[in-house]
């Protein structure tokens, strides 16, 4: 129902500053295409993009991309969904956003604005990336809002607080009732921290150890405010698909 994910979508209101960050860490950065009039640039470690905006919009925003876009945003209409931003007309570039249960903004785009990553993009020094957190009042109750739009659940835990990840458009996606965390965040596996200590250090990254979200031994903020939760393994361990029976769809 998402399409497929693009991007991580945040507000920078300095792109260079942002972009030092990220390729301070080893992130690539993409080709963009003209979509965007406002000053854009993407980053992407292979396995997660994060778009750079120079515009004010709902943001951060998990962004999917839809071809057929118009079509599907009367359908979610008829469905109850309700848009802050409705773009879709035959001469423009469509696109709509709206927000889940926890006022998550949600992106959908009628086609990708970068040239994807090459499959020998190299890791960050963050390490592997394994999930894109979303904070929840309610997780379960959340997690009813999100399993219309991304069926396919990942892991459920229970204690000692609720987290579910589900596979959203061939992204990890959780939520949490984490009080540690603030706002959509970016989990990674950091198998070095030696390299990463050091890169911290020469480029004076802002981090904080043990911030108390999961067992992370350390979060680093980019400029623009995007956390980046370091962990030395998944605080869910492997991961596995739930079938849901027929008697339950």
């Amino acid at each position: 129902m998402l399409g497929r994910f693009l991007e991580f979508s945040v507000q920078s209101r300095n792109l260079l500053d942002s972009l030092r960050f990220y390729k301070a860490l080893g992130f690539s950065e993409l080709e963009i295409g003209d979509t965007w009039t406002h000053k854009y640039t993407v980053v992407s470690d292979g396995d997660v993009c994060i778009g750079l905006h120079g515009r004010e919009f709902d943001s951060p925003a998990v962004t999917f991309v839809h071809q057929d876009l118009a079509p599907h945003a009367r359908a979610m209409a008829d469905h109850g969904y309700e848009f802050s931003v409705l773009r879709v007309d035959e001469d423009i570039f469509n696109e709509l956003v709206f927000a889940d249960r926890d006022g998550n903004a949600i992106s959908m785009i009628e086609a990708r604005t970068f040239t994807p990553a090459d499959d020998d993009t190299r890791r960050s020094a963050c390490g592997e990336f394994f999930e894109l957190t979303l904070p929840a009042r309610d997780a379960m109750r959340a997690g009813l809002f999100w399993a219309p739009l991304a069926p396919q659940i990942l892991r459920v835990r229970e204690e000692p607080t609720t987290h579910m990840r589900f596979l959203a458009g061939k992204i990890a996606l959780g939520l949490s009732e984490s009080i540690a965390l603030d706002a959509p965040s970016l989990c990674f596996k950091c198998d070095d921290r030696h390299t990463l200590a050091e890169i911290i250090e020469r480029h004076g990254l802002q981090q904080k150890k043990f911030p108390g979200f999961e067992g992370a031994f350390s979060v680093l903020q980019a400029p623009e405010g995007t956390k980046l939760y370091l962990f030395d393994e998944d605080f869910l361990g492997e991961s596995y698909v739930v079938a849901e029976s027929e008697e339950t769809q």
